[in-house]
């Protein structure tokens, strides 16, 4: 944790301020009953297991109206209808961004997309806390993502088994070889390696590349940022690498989901 990148400081110390300023509005107590009266999660590794198992790529599609490095990314945002198109054009599973400062996200974007579809859905934030858990589970999310980065390795390990005893999925991230020696601890299926660097924001598919021969098969690799044509996607097939999270070229076209199909070369 000592060389957390500048911009992952300043929206961890924003995140405890916004934890403490909902925990002051909703208690722990409101928050357990609702995620206990959640009906069973809907299999988010299950849906990517799914589709590997066919053959297929397994795109987790994100839902995602701005980023700090790049702003507003897409102007028309409906999330509902953006779950529709994503679900058409081939989808496995949902990403919904829930950060409001910094990436212009909100809790009911995630309620408005799950309940258009029949998409598993990651709840993508700046997971520090159990009390965000409960929220993860309480607002109908299937996965969460815990970035290593962000937590020291007991934290890590914490969350995790609380996400897990929650009925919650999880999508452990990781940015390079010491962070993913925490995440290998973990039993959790899914690693996702994300090819942005936290401290310059440079891009680049090698970061996947670098760290495969590090996971064993019994892990599903998520390649996260970067994946920016259809050449992307058959470089990281030729490796064996089969699950993607995308955003950000999808989000920008006229119809996300028709552009995911064209991508991925799926027939819909």
């Amino acid at each position: 944790m000592s060389d957390t990148p500048t911009i992952l400081k300043k929206i961890i110390a924003r995140k405890r301020e916004e934890i403490a300023e909902r925990k002051a509005q909703v208690s722990i107590q409101s928050l357990e009953q609702a995620a206990a009266t959640q009906k069973p999660t809907r299999g988010f590794v299950q849906a990517i297991e799914s589709r590997i198992a066919a053959g297929q790529s397994a795109v987790i599609a994100e839902i995602k109206k701005a980023s700090p490095s790049k702003g507003v990314i897409r102007e028309n945002f409906v999330p509902a209808e953006l779950a529709r198109s994503y679900e058409r054009g081939g989808a496995a599973c949902l990403s919904v961004l829930t950060d409001v400062d910094f990436f212009q996200g909100a809790d009911e974007y995630l309620v408005q997309a799950r309940q258009a579809v029949n998409l598993p859905v990651i709840r993508k934030d700046f997971l520090v806390d159990e009390y965000q858990l409960l929220e993860a589970r309480a607002m109908g999310a299937d996965c969460v993502l815990l970035i290593v980065a962000a937590l020291s390795p007991e934290r890590l390990q914490t969350l995790n088994q609380f996400a897990l005893e929650l009925g919650l999925d999880v999508l452990v991230e990781v940015h390079n070889m010491q962070e993913l020696e925490q995440a290998l601890v973990l039993p959790n299926r899914l690693i996702g390696i994300n090819n942005r660097n936290l401290h310059t924001f440079e891009v680049s598919l090698d970061t996947t590349y670098a760290l495969l021969d590090s996971i064993g098969d019994d892990r599903i690799v998520v390649t996260e940022s970067g994946i920016l044509a259809p050449a992307d996607v058959e470089a990281m097939r030729a490796r064996d690498v089969n699950a993607f999270l995308v955003g950000e070229a999808f989000m920008r076209r006229d119809d996300p989901g028709a552009a995911l199909a064209e991508f991925f070369d799926f027939k819909v």
